[in-house]
């Protein structure tokens, strides 16, 4: 039943992933009489990040039912700051109603940000933020409850005298920073454990999996990792996984990629913090579209994630969030 379970899982993503971009204009032609015309700047547009695949689909579904021209410019990696910067300059040209943005970088991105509103431009953030607060929605998982939650879900490994690692993102990634300062926070209740400096994985699943690896090797105390996005998690799990120390050393970590869902079921990750990408792409459209329109809107949406174990990983709830579109 476990095999048939999973492959029915892998099934639907693969299924999905074969449309990855379906219904989203990376080159578009004139638009349609009385149509909006609004840019997404992700943080990237790596095809191997499940993520940010889930959220193009929520940003399709959105285009098509409000009849949006959904324009999209997206960098290689995460970790090419300027390149977004070019790439929101190439958006601010083009004079969209709105531009919905991922920021790659917390601070670096607020003097285009302020160019775009200067230019009478709509800003909304998704999934990352900028400092200050300058769009005018911010549409994304609580990050600071997030980090929380993932500390909760892995307590009980977390013995006296224990090394703890945390895998990070990318250097001034706002989601980076919100999670780090939940998992530190929740940390402190631990008077008798070490937590180690932050890693950064720079979105490499391949340098995750070598900073683990060392780790591992090189430190006999060490009993928790957070993992605090997809590749750092994917990566983490594939080096307890090629160490065999997965009685030893015990993984908390973020999103369900495929690879993830097959690591959390055979328990090389103990639980994964899974957001809600669909949802918000689907309303990072609909939001950009209200206050193009000069409606109100909230400055802050909370999408919301959920804590997912091999426990509860097969109950219906859950399964809507592992494949989003087992329904759609």
């Amino acid at each position: 039943m476990k095999v048939n379970k999973t492959r029915y899982l892998f099934i639907v993503v693969i299924i999905v992933a074969v449309g990855t971009w379906a219904g989203i204009k990376l080159i578009s032609d004139n638009l349609e009489p009385g149509q909006e015309l609004i840019y997404f700047v992700p943080k990237t547009m790596d095809s191997r990040i499940e993520f940010w695949q889930v959220m193009n689909q929520g940003i399709a579904s959105a285009a098509k039912e409000f009849n949006a021209e959904v324009r999209v410019l997206g960098t290689d990696t995460e970790t090419d700051i300027e390149g977004q910067i070019r790439l929101l300059e190439q958006a601010i040209a083009a004079k969209p109603s709105a531009i919905v943005l991922a920021a790659t970088d917390y601070n670096r991105l607020i003097p285009v940000s302020q160019k775009i509103l200067k230019s009478g431009i709509k800003l909304i953030t998704v999934d990352s933020g900028l400092n200050g607060g300058i769009s005018a929605s911010f549409i994304a998982t609580d990050n600071f409850a997030a980090g929380q939650k993932a500390v909760a879900s892995i307590q009980k490994w977390i013995a006296a005298d224990a090394s703890i690692a945390i895998i990070s993102i990318v250097k001034g990634s706002a989601t980076a920073l919100e999670r780090e300062s939940g998992v530190r926070d929740s940390l402190k209740a631990y008077k008798d454990v070490e937590v180690l400096e932050t890693y950064y994985s720079e979105t490499s699943e391949a340098k995750a999996y070598d900073i683990v690896k060392t780790l591992i090797q090189e430190n006999s105390k060490l009993k928790v990792i957070f993992g605090l996005n997809e590749p750092a998690t994917v990566g983490a799990a594939k080096a307890i996984k090629d160490l065999g120390v997965e009685s030893r050393v015990k993984l908390a970590g973020f999103d369900s990629s495929m690879d993830e869902i097959a690591l959390l079921e055979d328990g090389y990750i103990q639980a994964t913090v899974v957001q809600n990408p669909f949802n918000m792409g689907y309303l990072a459209i609909q939001t950009a579209l209200q206050v193009s329109d000069g409606k109100k809107v909230n400055n802050r949406i909370d999408t919301g994630s959920v804590v997912i174990t091999k426990e509860n990983m097969f109950t219906k709830e859950n399964q809507k969030l592992l494949v989003p579109f087992a329904e759609k």
